[in-house]
């Protein structure tokens, strides 16, 4: 039989078309599972898997405490537990995206740091030189570019008797003796930003001061 008004469903009775809470809930959940697949839902915080079942086990169906659980009391306790659900898994889909944009950001700077740190190192033998002299136009520069590099969080490290780090320190070189290893001579300093490496330091490996061949045996060398 045709429907007289194409408008109305064949089924206006069905509970899809009657009860618009339950529908929004399922497309509300729907969205979530979506949204969950598209940015990895299996990165789910433990935490917040915790904070659910916690508020799960507070959900009691018997909402009117009679004894017994209704349908409406039951349809109840199921759209509350969908309903803390999908706020969790929000919260985490939040969390993990705040988390993503600042590692973009993160190597973002770094990535502009780098092409900055040949500066750096052409400031150094500047003032290995003598050329940084206090009120010349080339000291001016070193020192608002130092500023601006220091309010970026960019750490200089590589210091003569540091203990040697194959991490973050290049060897070309190594004067050392001993099990023990330090840094004998910087060729050229690294640099970081937070646990973020930007460059190795360049070193001369040495024994550390007072053993033979230590610090100032590989200086003298």
């Amino acid at each position: 039989m045709t429907n007289p008004n194409p408008s109305m469903p064949d089924n206006p009775g069905d509970p899809e078309h009657t009860d618009p809470e339950a529908t929004s809930a399922e497309r509300a959940e729907a969205a979530a599972e979506e949204a969950a697949q598209a940015h990895g839902a299996g990165e789910f915080d433990p935490a917040l898997e915790a904070e659910i079942e916690d508020a799960f086990a507070n959900v009691d169906p018997d909402h009117d405490g009679d004894g017994q659980v209704s349908d409406i009391e039951a349809q109840l306790a199921e759209r509350t537990e969908d309903l803390q659900r999908i706020s969790a898994e929000y919260a985490n889909y939040r969390r993990r995206t705040e988390r993503d944009r600042q590692g973009i950001i993160d190597t973002a700077k770094a990535a502009v740091l780098t092409q900055l740190v040949p500066i750096l190192d052409d400031l150094d033998l500047a003032r290995q030189h003598g050329d940084l002299e206090t009120g010349t136009p080339l000291r001016a520069f070193a020192d608002k570019l130092t500023t601006t590099l220091d309010g970026q969080k960019l750490v200089a490290f590589g210091v003569e008797g540091d203990p040697f780090d194959p991490e973050i320190h290049e060897a070309v070189q190594d004067l050392s003796n001993g099990e023990e290893k330090v840094i004998g001579t910087v060729l050229r300093r690294g640099y970081r930003v937070g646990d973020r490496l930007v460059r190795n330091a360049m070193v001369i490996i040495a024994d550390p001061a007072g053993e033979a061949g230590g610090v100032g045996g590989a200086n003298n060398a």
